[in-house]
């Protein structure tokens, strides 16, 4: 049998099939873990542009791209305005289908106290708004998203958006909020242990 490729581990993950392998008990355990079934909400954060993607995955499918949005948010709108405008945006995300839970990308970096205090706030709203419905809220390092999605955790946005499109079968890329967000809801599915 020849080695597997890591791509052809994370398919195997994500269709449910297993994958035989020799001498290599890691990943023959990863091609036969269950995979991962339901709707998830993956979010981007951000005060100004927020990106929302919703994905049914069905085992043995291809993860099913359900809805997506950037929330494009005016800089004249007061900090209270963009957090009550994000709120509302990812409650009509969640009420989309039954979504099982919503999925972020943790932040790693802030390059100032300020923006950290912006991110944060942003990130509430859209736990809260998942957390008021009893969902499950998961959230990820930036480098494990891009490890679980692309292979590579140094990967830039266009290989992670290229990937995203590959995954989910789609004609043309995601805008790139909307594609983190679909990255990190991936992200989960792909390595997603019950």
């Amino acid at each position: 049998m020849a080695k597997p490729t890591f791509r052809g581990l994370w398919t195997a993950q994500l269709t449910g099939k297993p994958l035989r392998v020799r001498g290599n008990r890691s990943a023959a355990l990863l091609g036969q873990r269950k995979p991962y079934s339901g709707s998830l909400l993956g979010i981007d954060p951000s005060l100004r542009s927020t990106g929302l993607a919703l994905i049914r995955f069905i085992p043995g499918q291809t993860p099913e791209l359900r809805f997506t949005r950037t929330v494009k948010l005016y800089s004249r709108l007061s900090l209270t305005e963009c957090l009550g405008a994000l709120s509302q945006a990812v409650t009509e995300a969640l009420e989309q289908e039954q979504v099982r839970g919503a999925v972020l990308e943790q932040t790693i970096y802030v390059q100032n106290r300020q923006t950290a205090q912006i991110l944060g706030a942003a990130r509430g709203v859209a736990i809260a708004s998942a957390a008021v419905r009893g969902l499950n809220v998961w959230e990820y390092p930036p480098l494990r998203v891009k490890q679980a999605v692309v292979g590579f955790g140094r990967a830039d946005k266009e290989q992670v958006a290229g990937m995203v499109s590959s995954l989910l079968k789609l004609k043309q890329r995601l805008p790139a909020d909307e594609s983190d967000a679909a990255a990190v809801a991936l992200c989960h599915a792909l390595t997603y242990r019950e």
